[in-house]
């Protein structure tokens, strides 16, 4: 059974950081393509970083966080991360990873972010 925990989210000041984790079990993150995702209730959910398995390593963002938030993985922790630096209001979202691999997509439930001006 796959399960994706995400965690680290909060409230945090515009010019704050978070780290958010996605912790795995049942899947191997560095065999997996690992996407991080953000949703605001009504909206369409919007990539934010992805990054590809370990054979050919390809990282994307999403333009609107570009330079700002860094996507990782520990292979040993089995587990991803995304390094958010200088957060603005625009970042409020629930955020929620992806991972998928030859059985499919999986996904997590999601952590809220929420950023005060």
């Amino acid at each position: 059974q796959v399960q994706l925990v995400e965690s680290g989210g909060g409230l945090e000041q515009a010019g704050g950081s978070l780290r958010l984790s996605c912790a795995a079990s049942g899947i191997i993150l560095s065999l997996s393509t690992v996407t991080w995702y953000r949703q605001v209730p009504g909206n369409k959910r919007e990539l934010v970083a992805s990054i590809t398995s370990e054979s050919v390593i390809m990282i994307k963002y999403a333009t609107s966080v570009k330079g700002r938030f860094t996507i990782s993985r520990d292979n040993a922790k089995n587990t991803a991360y995304l390094q958010m630096n200088s957060l603005k209001p625009e970042d409020t979202a629930v955020y929620y990873c992806t991972a998928a691999d030859l059985r499919g997509l999986f996904r997590g439930q999601g952590t809220q972010v929420t950023v005060s001006s």
